[in-house]
């Protein structure tokens, strides 16, 4: 399968659970609810993304045409660190040894030893995090692909507005219901509610299945107000918990 990607770019994610975790972010084009035309916005049951997702002309973006050059791709955005595993066989050094100019404990006697051209990550280095995004990645994410990142030593979240079955693969799953839009994914790991929507009120999803939820204040020229209705309703309700976007607070992306 070919995948038409807008951009990929190393930043922070912004909003919701993982807000802070550095990420490289995969950003597909296309949506099923809005076509990205601002002409044809008015009529879209989305219409109020901040996103632009039209084509594949941003930072990274392209045509490619496999799995495993999307993910090399991926890969190739997140910064590296460690360095490189001694040779098999080379003695182990004296238990709580450090690992020489580099603090980073060696693993427990007895685990078993990566391969030559594994990469030790340094003490503290984070997990490699990407963020599936759009647009609508679950027109374009498959299993295949899914695979293909997770070999590379990431885990995957991904942002969804719900109304497509998601693909086989361990991923961490976010939805963001739309007004007017069926919810076809009813549980995951976190539901994001941008906030106010006449028609996706709180209490329609409060009794599905997600670990985490989320009000997220809806952009545009009622942000403040926004913002105060979501407060509100986070503290009259505290299964909510109030949701950002942390990367335009600070100037990223």
């Amino acid at each position: 399968m070919a995948y038409s990607v807008k951009e990929i770019f190393y930043t922070l994610q912004g909003e919701g659970a993982h807000s802070g975790r550095p990420a490289v972010f995969l950003r597909f084009a296309g949506c099923n609810l809005w076509s990205g035309r601002e002409p044809d916005r008015a009529t879209a049951v989305c219409r109020f993304c901040d996103t632009e997702f039209v084509g594949s002309d941003g930072d990274g973006g392209g045509r490619f045409d496999s799995a495993e050059a999307l993910a090399a791709a991926v890969e190739a955005c997140w910064p590296a660190q460690g360095a490189a595993w001694p040779a098999q066989g080379a003695a182990w050094p004296a238990q709580g040894a450090a690992w020489p100019a580099q603090g980073a404990a060696w693993p427990a006697q007895g685990a078993a030893w990566p391969a030559q051209s594994a990469a030790r990550p340094a003490r503290g280095a984070a997990q490699r995090f990407v963020v599936c995004t759009g647009g609508e990645p679950l027109l374009q994410l498959d299993a295949e692909l899914i695979a293909a990142v997770r070999a590379r030593g990431f885990v995957l979240a991904v942002e969804t507005n719900g109304t497509l079955a998601a693909p086989a693969g361990e991923l961490w799953l976010t939805v963001s219901p739309k007004a007017g839009a069926p919810l076809t994914l009813r549980r995951g790991d976190e539901l994001k509610l941008v906030y106010p929507q006449a028609g996706a009120e709180p209490e329609r999803y409060a009794q599905l299945d997600f670990a985490h939820f989320f009000l997220q204040p809806m952009d545009g020229a009622e942000k403040a107000r926004n913002t105060r209705l979501a407060t509100e309703y986070c503290l009259a309700h505290p299964q909510w918990r109030l949701s950002l976007q942390t990367h335009k607070l600070i100037g990223i992306r």
